[in-house]
């Protein structure tokens, strides 16, 4: 992400504060755009929260990503990583064979017909931005860094989340800071040419 920073300590000229561009780095936890896909197994969060989804390796992995398939098992899992998606008792999900649609409450609990299936574990973090990226939109969380249940999770069926990139905000970052680097390069050439002119009198 870029951002351009004033330099208290960097003077231009007689004094003037310097603007120079400053690229940090990280992942964004910002949620993205919702948008309605009217498909039963797609499913988003709203709001703070991740999904809990085991791995084939049986580890575990956080993900915001709701794209669901209904594995030959009948577990819904998280393609193409084949993770399966748990319940709050920290078991994966299994649908029935002959349930019935599958219903998906804003509270995260499911029901496959009238069968109730268990609720979606989904939890959050004192501090994501330790969360290690995996693929597929998968996180996992280092030592020390627990899962925190969220109490009131707000589960959207038939939506999935969009990325959170906005290209529209991060061309006008990219315009801003293109300015900033033209301002600067004025003022270097500026101070440049004033230095030289005091040179060429003083001899």
């Amino acid at each position: 992400m870029g951002e351009v920073a004033q330099d208290k300590k960097a003077r231009i000229g007689d004094g003037q504060p310097a603007y120079f561009p400053r690229a940090t780095y990280g992942i964004s936890f910002q949620n993205g755009e919702v948008e309605p896909t009217n498909r039963e197994l797609d499913i988003a969060l709203q709001g703070e929260g991740f999904f809990a989804v085991q791995m084939p390796d049986g580890s575990r992995s956080y993900t915001r990503a709701g794209e669901l398939h209904i594995r030959p098992d009948r577990v819904p899992g998280h393609f193409p990583r084949r993770a399966k998606f748990l319940s709050d008792a920290d078991a994966p999900i299994k649908l029935t064979p002959q349930g019935g649609p599958l219903t998906v409450n804003p509270d995260g609990k499911l029901l496959q017909g009238d069968v109730p299936l268990g609720r979606l574990q989904v939890v959050k973090f004192s501090d994501a931005t330790k969360l290690q990226a995996r693929s597929a939109g998968s996180f996992t969380a280092p030592a020390g860094l627990d899962p925190i249940p969220v109490d009131a999770p707000q589960v959207l069926q038939g939506h999935l989340e969009n990325s959170n990139v906005a290209p529209l905000r991060e061309m006008v970052d990219l315009v801003t800071i293109s300015r900033a680097y033209e301002a600067n390069q004025k003022l270097i050439q500026s101070s440049d040419d004033l230095l030289g002119q005091a040179l060429e009198k003083l001899g």
